[in-house]
Parts: structure tokens; C-alpha cells; sequence
């Protein structure tokens, strides 16, 4: 949907993000002609292909489902703006990518969306737009432990278990109530009163909470995690 938008694609890159995308696809291809344990599970095929699933099929779904939910409140904004869509290039951030193939973690451009347009009230439309993206990661995740109990092949097996892994990942790590992510949204909608001056001090600082989550609670949340997953195959198997 606007094929010759200049935003779309390579050339919308900054030099810096294409040279991150350059040197993570060398360590991609590196890893998979080497199968070297020496890096761990990136010499695993099955994570760099889930990786590849997750960029190029999990962040659309995440994406669109944020989108498909503010134009059915009434906003047309997404669809205006061409993030309707499945289209990976639409969605996909740079930054976000390298993130889920180095930690498991990761993000693609936000949906912009108009609360003044939508038809319920706003609060719930924050809400559900909010909702709508990490819902997705874990119905995804269940499709993928669905048949990941049918699988029977090895590679397959290992494939769909990285999938539902990171889609789960997701799901949580969205829900978190740190701006950017889709859990802050929530937060600043539940919350009584005027919001607005505690939500710019949190998207000033943000990212920097962001990335001490990341480094310093990722064991607590690949706890909640491996809760969840064995709740979701649970209820499949």
C-alpha cells in the first residue's frame, strides 16, 4: 500500500542503521555456514530462522493487529498511513531487530493512531489498541506450541518451540509499563486523573529504564515466561 513511499525500505535508513543491518546479517551468515557453538545459539539455525520469523511475521501481526484494532474504534489513521498492512517493510525498526536476535527482545515502529477519531470512549481505546499487539504474540505463540505437539521432526520441533519462546518473550516484555511499550499505554489509561506529566517523565527516561529491564530483569522475566509457556502447552497438548 504506497509502494513508492521514500520512508519505505533501504534508502529510509539512516548510514548507521544500515551499517548495523550489514554487520548483523555477516554474524547471520556466519553463524549459519559455521554452526559455531563458540556464539552461541545464534550457530543454532533454528534460532536465526525463528528470529527471522519473528521479524518478518510476528512484528506484522503485532503491528497490524495495533492498526486493525484503532480503525475498527473509527480511526482510520493507521490504514491512512499504509501500517494496514502485513508488509514487513511497513513495520519493521532496525534497532528492534538486533535486539531480538542478540536478546530475545525487540520491537517494531510503532502504529500511530488518533484517539480523537475513535467511537467508544478513549480511555478503553487505549486500552484495547494497547492489547491488541501482545494478544497477537501469544496467540501466535499457542498456534505454534499447538503444533509443536504434532511436530515430528527434530528441526521442526526445535523451530516452533523458539517461535512460541520469543513470541511469549514478546508478549511479556510488551506488557511491561515502560514507555514505548504497549503496557505504559495501559498504565496512563487506568490511572485516575491527568497522566500527561508523569508520562513525559517516563518517556524522558524511557529507554534508559528500558535497557536496565533488559540487562539487569531478564532472568525474572524469562521466569514469567516459562510459566506461561507451560500454561499454553498445557492447555494444547
Amino acid at each position: 500500500m504506497y509502494p513508492n513511499s521514500p520512508n519505505r525500505g533501504w534508502n529510509s535508513l539512516s548510514r548507521t542503521q544500515q551499517i548495523v543491518v550489514i554487520v548483523v546479517g555477516a554474524v547471520i551468515l556466519y553463524a549459519l555456514l559455521s554452526g559455531a557453538s563458540s556464539i552461541g545459539r545464534l550457530g543454532n539455525p533454528n534460532w536465526i530462522i525463528a528470529v527471522a520469523a519473528i521479524v518478518f511475521i510476528a512484528f506484522p501481526v503485532h503491528e497490524l493487529a495495533h492498526a486493525a484494532m484503532a480503525v475498527a474504534l473509527g480511526d482510520p489513521t493507521p490504514r491512512l498511513q499504509g501500517r494496514y498492512t502485513l508488509n514487513p517493510l511497513a513495520h519493521i525498526d532496525p534497532i528492534g531487530a538486533v535486539l531480538i536476535l542478540f536478546t530475545g527482545f525487540g520491537w517494531a515502529k510503532p502504529v500511530q493512531w488518533n484517539p480523537g477519531n475513535v467511537t467508544v470512549d478513549v480511555r478503553l481505546a487505549v486500552i484495547l489498541v494497547a492489547l491488541a499487539g501482545p494478544v497477537s504474540n501469544l496467540i501466535l505463540a499457542t498456534i505454534s506450541l499447538f503444533f509443536l505437539d504434532k511436530a515430528t521432526n527434530d528441526l521442526v520441533s526445535t523451530f516452533l518451540f523458539f517461535f512460541a519462546q520469543i513470541n511469549v518473550l514478546l508478549f511479556v516484555f510488551n506488557l511491561l509499563p515502560v514507555p514505548p511499550l504497549d503496557g505504559s499505554h495501559v498504565l496512563f489509561a487506568l490511572l485516575p486523573g491527568n497522566t500527561y506529566e508523569l508520562q513525559l517523565t517516563l518517556q524522558r527516561y524511557g529507554f534508559l529504564l528500558l535497557m536496565v529491564v533488559i540487562f539487569m530483569g531478564g532472568s525474572f522475566i524469562y521466569g514469567i515466561v516459562q510459566a506461561i509457556m507451560q500454561v499454553l502447552y498445557g492447555l494444547v497438548a
